[in-house]
């Protein structure tokens, strides 16, 4: 049994439903994704735990350490969030034993009480990743739409732009799959998003959809639509709150179409999840 299967089997029961949001690149909206398909569980009711493997930045602890700020009298859920502590040992087995430790630790305190649990994880390889990205029960993958970010899941011949092998994230995430079957039998539904996209058509665009739908069918992910780009998605940050927080009263203006539209982004993209007991 792997060290991601063994990992896995110590944390017992499954009924919290976990949502793991990671590659191994920075920039492609990972944290913004997160905090959104979060803020789309707590509007509908779910108890919502957080966990955040990239202890050096911490994007996601800092939103959640921001929304307490904000929230104040505010009737706004909040997620349950379990803090992790950046190990420094020289020694890897050493750190990585309690890595796992301290990993098993939070998901079985966050199983206890929550319907959901979202993972956001380093825009890098790290051992803490790798047993996120195995404890998945749907597995996010946000992407920009570039060939760029399409790298890092599969080479592409120059020419033709066929494809010429997966990457190594994609066979990560393969062998987290593995694992995942080794320790419960279960499956991991992967999801590749498509951030940042514009509205023009372009011919780049064309060959990135084209290229991605032949590596669908050949690493097995199914694809939807994510977040444009829009300003509106990241300047809340600050406060700890998406649009789906905001009323026309605590915006202190009339919300426009463009933050309809942003919430009906938001929304499309929880709805394609196909989450268990989600319906938008």
């Amino acid at each position: 049994m792997s060290e991601q299967a063994e990992a896995l089997s110590d944390t017992a029961l499954r009924s919290p439903y976990v949502i793991v949001v990671g590659n191994e690149k920075g920039g492609s909206g990972k944290t913004t994704t997160a905090m959104h398909v979060t803020a789309a569980l707590l509007g509908e009711g779910f108890r919502v735990g957080t966990l955040d493997l990239d202890v050096r930045q911490r994007s996601l602890s800092r939103y959640i350490e921001n929304r307490k700020i904000w929230v104040g009298r505010r009737a706004v859920a909040m997620p349950e969030h379990f803090p992790l502590e950046e190990f420094n040992y020289n020694d890897l087995s050493l750190r990585q034993r309690a890595e796992q430790e301290q990993f098993v630790a939070a998901m079985t305190h966050l199983r206890a009480g929550n319907d959901f649990i979202v993972v956001d994880s380093p825009g890098s390889d790290s051992y803490l990743s790798r047993l996120g990205h195995a404890a998945a029960d749907t597995l996010i993958t946000p992407i920009n739409e570039s060939f760029v970010d399409f790298d890092l899941l599969a080479t592409v011949d120059p020419d033709d732009l066929s494809i010429t092998g997966p990457s190594i994230y994609s066979e990560m995430v393969w062998s987290c799959r593995k694992a995942r079957a080794q320790a419960d039998g279960g499956s991991i539904d992967w999801i590749v998003v498509r951030n940042r996209t514009s509205h023009i058509h372009a011919k780049n665009r064309q060959r990135l959809e084209t290229a991605l739908d032949q590596l669908a069918r050949r690493l097995g992910f199914r694809q939807a639509s994510g977040l444009s780009e829009r300003v509106i998605f990241r300047e809340m940050y600050p406060a700890g709150i998406t649009l789906l927080d905001l009323t026309d009263e605590e915006a202190n203006t009339n919300l426009t179409m463009s933050h309809v539209a942003a919430r009906a982004e938001v929304r499309a993209l929880v709805a394609a999840l196909n989450l268990p007991g989600v319906s938008l």
